[in-house]
């Protein structure tokens, strides 16, 4: 059950790229509803990396020691490149969105 929370945690991790880079692919008559979609991207970010703290506990409360030890730099880095590379694409959107509308 609790290997689950990795799968969900990599599938919204993937959600929350795929829809800012939509968002940019998309043309302008298309996407009248650009901040929806970055709002779930942002969103799917924040749950991904909750399932991760969920994991995590899981693996503290069975004192499973060695297998935090062995992954827990890789789980921290990752983490860190999810939510900036979430941030940097959202912006992106947002300022291309935002020159959209002012032209």
């Amino acid at each position: 059950m609790f290997g689950l929370l990795n799968l969900g945690s990599l599938l919204l991790g993937l959600i929350a790229w795929i829809l800012p880079i939509l968002n940019l692919t998309r043309d302008k008559k298309q996407n009248e509803n650009w901040v929806v979609l970055s709002t779930i991207s942002i969103c799917a970010c924040g749950i991904s990396l909750c399932f991760q703290i969920f994991y995590t506990y899981y693996k503290v409360t069975v004192e499973d020691w060695t297998a935090l030890m062995d992954t827990m730099y890789a789980v921290a880095y990752v983490s860190a490149i999810l939510l900036i590379v979430t941030i940097i694409l959202n912006v992106i959107t947002l300022k291309v969105y935002r020159r959209r509308t002012v032209e």
